[in-house]
């Protein structure tokens, strides 16, 4: 009963994500359901949900009854929609271990908000474009708060690429905006240099050298659960992207796998001073001058 009771708490979460993901407007979602769009924000909140209403949203969002209660697998084919999800997880998650592409967001630096914003603002994403940046900050502000421990894996790859195109590398910016993504993107790898050779608590970083194809997950641990997001947006993807699909699950034989690919890749990983000497390599040969 009580893991009934906790998963029903994270429908209200799920609907909020899953309202993003889809694009809808809430008094659209509401008139659907035949609720008035104070009813529905109240289910965001964590109001318990009739269980017909349950099978009513997952009708209206197209995905499962057991989804949305928590059970299955979560899907999101836009980034607003999964990010939003993964803000909710990160309030109540104690430990981190990822693979990030290519730096840990919630420990970059405001210049990184910044030219994201402008990014999103030039590319013109409409009201995604408006919400998104308020969700991402939301996830730093959750960090700040509870400080989990966090453990990030840099590919190789990925870093060439950041400081080669900059933040946002996949958008079509105006050539101020590219010099400034780029020069975003030397600051922040010089940041993650700093933090290496700092040593600060709870927080490590690695570099995953001469591995191909390092798919983007993110394991996050908490008192009652470990959730798993396999995920390939970057934060600074356009928040109205639809080129792949991310995946949230709490499924044991999922989590048990990629946790032991995500240690073993750990264990092979440059740390310490030989990763604050490679990534020192990639800013002298790719980064802006």
């Amino acid at each position: 009963m009580a893991a009934v009771t906790m998963r029903l708490s994270e429908i209200g979460q799920q609907l909020r994500a899953f309202r993003l993901e889809s694009g809808m407007r809430a008094d659209e979602i509401a008139a659907r359901l035949g609720v008035s769009r104070a009813a529905l924000y109240r289910y965001e909140k964590g109001e318990v949900i009739k269980l017909d209403t349950v099978q009513r949203l997952a009708e209206l969002l197209k995905v499962s009854p057991l989804t949305l209660l928590g059970i299955g697998v979560e899907y999101y084919s836009r980034p607003i929609g999964f990010f939003e999800r993964i803000r909710q997880i990160e309030e109540e998650t104690d430990q981190i271990l990822q693979i990030a592409d290519p730096v840990a967001y919630l420990v970059t630096s405001s210049d990184y908000d910044r030219v994201l914003s402008q990014a999103i603002a030039e590319t013109q994403d409409g009201a995604s474009g408006e919400q998104y940046p308020s969700i991402m900050a939301a996830r730093k502000s959750a960090y700040e708060a509870r400080r989990p421990t966090m453990i990030t894996m840099l590919p190789e790859q990925a870093v060439e690429r950041f400081l080669l195109r900059g933040v946002c590398e996949a958008a079509s910016l105006s050539p101020e905006l590219r010099d400034a993504a780029r020069r975003v993107a030397a600051t922040e790898i010089s940041r993650i240099v700093d933090m290496i050779e700092a040593e600060p608590i709870g927080l490590q970083f690695s570099v995953v050298s001469e591995v191909d194809n390092t798919a983007n997950c993110m394991l996050m641990r908490g008192r009652e659960r470990m959730v798993l997001a396999i995920n390939p947006f970057r934060a600074d993807t356009s928040p109205a992207a639809s080129t792949g699909v991310s995946l949230i699950t709490s499924a044991p034989e999922a989590v048990n796998a990629h946790q032991r690919v995500i240690e073993a890749l750990w264990k092979d990983s440059l740390k310490g001073k030989e990763a604050a000497d490679r990534l020192r390599l990639l800013l002298a040969e790719y980064a802006i001058r």
